[in-house]
């Protein structure tokens, strides 16, 4: 028998128990952003288990990148449904993002009572040097992977002028670029194939055929027409359901219907990972709804940087700091756990719907040149969408005082120069040189950036 006939069999020698294991493991290491966290995901089960082949593994990774949605979580979903169908994925996807839930649900508690503490502040002030710095790296990192053409670097130029200066809508910016990449890669031109995931290990590589998962679809995978309704019609329930009953029964300018609305939105079109959406999440919801400060989205994001999960965890925050701040007849304590737990039932149940829904039909398209097409377009947008967002943190961490201008179709934050907080620049400095220069890793930065801002405020320096 071939390895190819045998591997549907070959999966079920791991058990539920032993995935259970191997799943919870990789959610506690999961540190370091989508990069960190897929390598991480690449070593433990294409090298130690060889639960899954190379080519496979970044078959996967590349088509959840495709995806809206956190394509870490989603590679975990994937390959534990291919390994145990959806029992499999809901493990793997849901433990991915269970110690995240846990700890932003924790320091969400800590920053609504303690923020305005000296001390608690100071640490703030710290990490938001270090989330500039980690910023910029993943400009820089994902540019050098993505704009290796002139076609590429005017996709992404144009995404970040019209994001920056004219405030087009991100989901706008990110699906016309999916729509020329998609044109692009159909029609057969070459400068469109040039995407494809966070890379993998550079050593040998472990083909599918010593695996178990082998090379042959999965016999789950051969999904008809019938089971993609019933998947379709569970899986948008638990989804919706919530949000149809919040508009109903509390109207639609409730801030918990905002949140269940405004964060579903956001599940359908968060191509390009969180740092990209992050953009348009703070624009609308510091300006829009007004459930944030600027530096308090900078304040959430360090909070996603330095514990397990996916970064677009951060949407816990801002969901838990929109409704403690308007609780209505409840605790705000309540109203902001609340908050928090619904933007992150909206932002993650459309991803296992994503996987069990589009997986079998992803696991047939296997060298699709449209769709890589469609994935290289968008990430270069994203490239210019995540440049923007440096921006606007850059603005707001550097300078005490930002005012909006206007002029005809222009719209941007104009730092006030003379407002530069000197501190804020050095810290941010040092940040950027330890990162991009001497390659420091994520936690000794922030932990090193947080420890400066607490001894600059007990010598004095800073308020």
């Amino acid at each position: 028998m071939t390895a190819a006939a045998t591997a549907p069999a070959a999966a079920e020698h791991v058990s539920i128990g032993e995935a259970f294991r191997v799943w919870l493991r990789i959610a506690a290491l999961s540190f370091g952003g989508p990069a960190g966290q897929i390598a991480m995901m690449h070593r433990v089960l294409v090298e130690e288990k060889r639960w899954i082949g190379e080519h496979r593994f970044l078959h996967a990774l590349n088509y959840c990148m495709v995806l809206p949605g956190p394509e870490a979580q989603q590679l975990a979903t994937y390959i534990g449904w291919l390994m145990h169908r959806t029992k499999g994925g809901i493990i793997a996807g849901g433990l991915f993002i269970l110690p995240g839930v846990i700890s932003i649900m924790a320091l969400s508690w800590i920053y609504a009572i303690y923020g305005k503490l000296g001390i608690v502040t100071a640490l703030f002030f710290g990490l938001k040097a270090a989330v500039l710095a980690i910023v910029l790296q993943a400009v820089v990192r994902i540019a050098s992977r993505a704009l290796k053409n002139r076609v590429m670097l005017a996709i992404a130029g144009v995404a970040f002028l019209l994001i920056f200066f004219a405030r087009v809508p991100f989901p706008l910016i990110i699906l016309a670029a999916g729509a020329i990449g998609y044109a692009g890669g159909r029609a057969g031109l070459g400068v469109f194939q040039v995407g494809g995931g966070h890379g993998a290990s550079k050593g040998a590589i472990v083909e599918d055929r010593d695996t178990l998962l082998g090379e042959d679809l999965p016999a789950h995978a051969r999904m008809g027409k019938g089971e993609a309704l019933r998947i379709a019609a569970i899986w948008l329930a638990l989804w919706l359901t919530p949000v149809a009953i919040l508009l109903l029964w509390l109207g639609p300018d409730d801030v918990f219907s905002q949140i269940a609305t405004f964060f579903s939105a956001m599940a359908m079109v968060t191509f390009g990972g969180a740092y990209a959406v992050l953009a348009y999440v703070a624009q609308e919801a510091v300006q829009s709804y007004r459930w944030l400060q600027p530096g308090e989205m900078l304040d959430g994001l360090g909070m996603a940087e330095t514990t397990p999960g996916p970064l677009i965890m951060v949407l816990q925050f801002v969901g838990f700091m929109g409704a403690y701040r308007d609780p209505g007849m409840l605790p705000p304590l309540l109203a902001g756990t609340l908050g928090g737990l619904l933007a992150t039932w909206v932002t993650f149940i459309p991803c296992f719907l994503w996987i069990f829904l589009g997986a079998p039909f992803i696991e047939r398209l296997r060298g699709n040149a449209a769709i890589a097409g469609a994935l290289s377009a968008i990430t270069a947008a994203v490239v210019g969408v995540i440049l923007n967002l440096a921006i606007w943190f850059a603005v707001h961490t550097l300078f005490r005082t930002v005012r909006p201008f206007e002029t005809g179709p222009l719209r941007f934050d104009l730092p006030m120069l003379s407002s530069v907080d000197p501190w804020a620049l050095l810290l941010s400095a040092a940040a950027v040189v330890a990162v991009l220069r001497f390659k420091t890793g994520t936690i000794p930065t922030l932990t090193a950036t947080s420890a400066a801002g607490i001894a600059l405020y007990l010598a004095g320096v800073t308020a």
